[in-house]
């Protein structure tokens, strides 16, 4: 259920039957995730650019990950990805930015919290 978890935000709960639970945490994650999106947020990659910038871009690159699916569709249509001064303008960048951290954070801990009542450790 963890990795189902991962994959689609919200998935790990709606099939273990909790739609509460679904509805609230799988929503907050593709909230979170599209209004980073719109305010002009930066997902990250690792580049090789310059010596020690791939290290620097390691930790928030992981973040994003957790967004699963949502992350790889925009890494496939390039949405979101771009380095361009356009979206590095807009007052709202670096909102953006947090918003698209937290939404893979956030499913991280969905995920783990999906796969904790699939193992019975949680009620």
């Amino acid at each position: 259920m963890g990795a189902v978890g991962w994959l689609c935000p919200g998935f790990g709960h709606l099939l273990q039957g909790r739609w509460v639970r679904a509805l609230l945490l799988g929503g907050a994650v593709w909230t979170c995730f599209l209004a980073g999106l719109w305010m002009g947020g930066h997902l990250f990659i690792v580049k090789g650019d310059e010596q020690g910038s791939a290290l620097l871009q390691l930790p928030p690159m992981i973040a994003n990950l957790g967004s699963g699916l949502l992350y790889f569709f925009c890494w496939f249509m390039g949405v979101g990805f771009s380095d361009d001064l356009i979206n590095a303008a807009r007052p709202t960048y670096e909102y953006g930015n947090t918003f698209l951290l937290v939404a893979g954070l956030l499913n991280y801990l969905s995920m783990l919290d999906a796969f904790d009542i699939s193992a019975g450790r949680k009620p």
